[in-house]
Parts: C-alpha cells; structure tokens; sequence
C-alpha cells in the first residue's frame, strides 16, 4: 500500500470519527492540529474534558488492533503536541483525556477507547 493510499485511509477514518463524535455530543475545535513536533487527529471538548484524539483507520484487524499502533512513542508524541496546543491556548488547569478512536473502514465501524493512555504533558 502506497503513502498515497495511507493518507486518503487515514483522511476516510477522520472523516467518519469526527462524525461519529459530532452525532455524541462532542464540539470539534481542531482538525489535524501540527507543530514541527508532529500532529493530533482531532481536538474536542465534551464540556467536561479537552480530549485530544488519535484516528486510526483500517480494513480490518488481520495485522493487529489500530490501537496497537498508538505505542508508548506515539503518546508521548501525542502529549507533547497536546501541551503545545494548550499552551497557544491558554487552557492551563483544563481537565486532559487522551482517547484513540479505531475505525474499520469496510463496516464504518467504531471502537472509541475513552482515556486510552496516561498523559505526558509537560507545560
């Protein structure tokens, strides 16, 4: 599978994460936030949390979980682009979550893993 394929894949699961997160509530107030450092999917709020999210999309579970693919590297990635984020925001004291949504793509199915690791976040 080409890098081409990859993005339009992971471009189809946002897509439908971020609809998926609409239809439950959630406000979306950034898409595919980036610093030199690397990306977050999506930043939501659910009026509780400020809840940074991970999309991960696939065909199917034949090579593992998409979860699997958030390693203990990934999430420190993950919660140092979140802490820049709230820094350009001001959001110090927001209570965090760090979720990981998996999407199959031939079902459009979705297994939205809540609170899916520690946070690293170092302001």
């Amino acid at each position: 599978m080409s890098k081409h394929d990859n993005k339009l894949r992971g471009n189809a699961g946002e897509r439908i994460a971020e609809s998926y997160l609409k239809k439950h509530g959630y406000r979306i107030l950034s898409r595919n936030f980036s610093t030199e450092t690397g990306e977050i999917d999506l930043i939501v709020t659910d009026n509780e949390y400020l809840i940074f999210v991970e999309v991960k999309a696939r065909l199917s579970d034949e090579f593992g979980l998409p979860s699997e693919a958030v390693d203990i590297r990934k999430q420190r990635k993950i919660s140092m682009v979140a802490s820049q984020y709230i820094k350009k925001n001001m959001l110090f004291g927001a209570p965090v979550r760090f979720d990981v949504i998996e999407v199959y793509l031939e079902t459009e199915s979705i297994n939205h893993i809540k609170n899916a690791f520690e946070s690293y976040l170092r302001y």
